[in-house]
């Protein structure tokens, strides 16, 4: 009897010891590094890797310029890591800036490389830079907030984003890049000249290649189609400006000998800001829907003659097209689509001065 209990008071002591040990490797915080943006991009077959190091001096906070060079992504980091007496903590990583030249080439191989290493969050947006990246980093006198929370800051939907703005996260580029039917846009930054960052539109990427760029204003027909919220962004005609404050899409596809056709109706709801003169509500959404059907075409050539399906026209057709026949969408079916488009434009309100006149009659 002694010796059972004395067995199990051994086994509940090496339980104990076992819980304990749980937590052997972890590191305190102020023996990791904990860059929020990283930068790559390549000289000659290797590729160069940039982080910002923040670093405490006398109840301030100090941005510094690590970098590294290596065959590999992974290399480049082990090397930074290597010769820092703190740990390299990628998981903090929210914004990963590849420079435009890199996109160009091709980046199947640098998203592939997050997708299987895990270091790095799948949801970390990816941001193509048109300039160095280690130059764009280290311009830092034109704001008091580290660039690398500034930068994370302008593509989060409750801080900076804006509608006309893309946002594309790691795990959506590498399903971009394997999907027949739907390519992806990602947004382009360069320093500005009053501000840290200047967004001048997107890159449009198919098979994570940069095929073609698109301006801010298509974008944001982009993300309609794509049913992110166009809400915020203010639209400015000839006799008046509005602001959109809702839209939704409906669509029906369909192939016509073996053609396919798509008919599209997209719905906004704005309230008029401003106008000039007395303009009719007529004349208001007939120059708001002209503007955007204009522009709807000249993004639509773009995007057609590149073979990138980024509004994800192909998805619609999924259950329309042979599954054996899905893989040639882009070079096949995809040129021949013909779109019939329509906006539909309602007119929430007509500002606080027709309100104000009501009150007084």
């Amino acid at each position: 009897m002694n010796s059972i209990k004395t067995a199990l008071q051994i086994l509940l002591l090496l339980s104990m010891g076992l819980t304990i040990s749980g937590c052997w490797d972890n590191k305190d915080i102020n023996h990791r590094t904990l860059p929020l943006v990283m930068g790559v991009t390549k000289i000659n077959d290797e590729y160069k890797v940039v982080l910002q190091d923040p670093e405490l001096d006398q109840n301030e906070i100090k941005m510094n310029l690590i970098s590294q060079t290596g065959k590999t992504i992974s290399q480049a980091v082990d090397k930074i890591s290597m010769n820092k007496e703190k740990q390299i903590d990628l998981f903090h990583i929210k914004v990963i800036l590849i420079e435009k030249k890199v996109a160009q080439q091709g980046m199947k191989d640098i998203i592939a490389g997050f997708m299987r290493n895990g270091e790095i969050s799948l949801k970390a947006y990816v941001v193509i830079c048109d300039e160095d990246v280690e130059s764009y980093l280290s311009n830092e006198k034109k704001t008091t907030v580290p660039k690398q929370a500034f930068v994370y800051d302008f593509f989060e939907k409750n801080a900076g984003w804006n509608p006309q703005i893309a946002r594309a996260q790691i795990w959506q580029i590498y399903r971009s890049i394997y999907s027949y039917t739907n390519d992806i846009a990602i947004p382009i930054i360069k320093s500005g000249q009053s501000s840290p960052c200047d967004y001048i539109g997107s890159s449009v990427i198919r098979n994570g290649k940069m095929v073609e760029q698109i301006t801010s204003d298509e974008t944001l027909l982009y993300n309609a189609f794509n049913k992110e919220s166009t809400q915020g962004k203010i639209e400015v005609m000839d006799h008046a400006s509005v602001l959109i404050v809702s839209n939704s899409m409906k669509y029906n596809s369909e192939l016509v000998d073996n053609k396919p056709y798509m008919h599209t109706q997209i719905n906004f709801k704005v309230v008029i800001l401003e106008t000039k003169g007395n303009p009719s509500q007529a004349l208001i959404i007939q120059e708001l829907e002209k503007q955007i059907t204009e522009r709807f075409h000249n993004l639509f050539s773009k995007i057609q003659k590149s073979e990138a399906d980024i509004l994800g026209i192909g998805q619609r057709f999924r259950t329309i097209i042979p599954r054996k026949d899905l893989q040639h969408w882009r070079t096949e079916y995809y040129p021949q689509l013909k779109i019939d488009l329509q906006f539909h434009t309602d007119i929430q309100n007509e500002g606080l001065i027709k309100m104000r006149s009501n009150l007084t009659k």
